[in-house]
């Protein structure tokens, strides 16, 4: 059922010094930053010949991304995305086989796709994303 690994998200509590290092001491290609209001996070990509790194900082006071720096104050793993085929029909798969689907209606997320995000206690203590493949991808 899933595809390719799309990204592996990382918190960061500073944004600027994360693309910083990531593009001046690693030398990667790096996006500029988009602003996810409904996800209450920035967003900035790694592009990396295999996969993607997304960076994530907290968009906002009321930004979910703030209680897990708290938690993790020099950032984290936060999560990772993996591509699927049909978004509705991964949902439906996964809640016929009892995983817990966060919030089953699926949001455009950063790269203008349907996510979803499944509870990281059916999946091993990691938060997982799932997003649409794009056509092109």
């Amino acid at each position: 059922m899933i595809g390719r690994l799309n990204h592996v998200a990382l918190a960061v509590p500073d944004l600027d010094q994360a693309v910083a290092t990531y593009r001046e001491i690693l030398g990667a290609r790096v996006d500029a930053p988009c602003d996810l209001p409904e996800f209450g996070v920035t967003v900035v990509f790694v592009r990396l010949p295999n996969t993607n790194v997304e960076l994530l900082h907290p968009l906002g006071e009321r930004s979910p991304l703030i209680r897990f720096l708290q938690r993790h104050p020099s950032g984290g793993m936060h999560h990772v995305c993996y591509e699927v085929a049909d978004i509705r029909a991964a949902v439906e798969r996964l809640r016929v086989q009892g995983l817990e689907v966060l919030d089953p209606e699926p949001r455009i997320g950063a790269h203008g796709q349907p996510v979803v995000f499944l509870h990281p206690k059916g999946m091993g203590g990691v938060l997982v994303e799932l997003e649409q493949a794009s056509h092109d991808s």
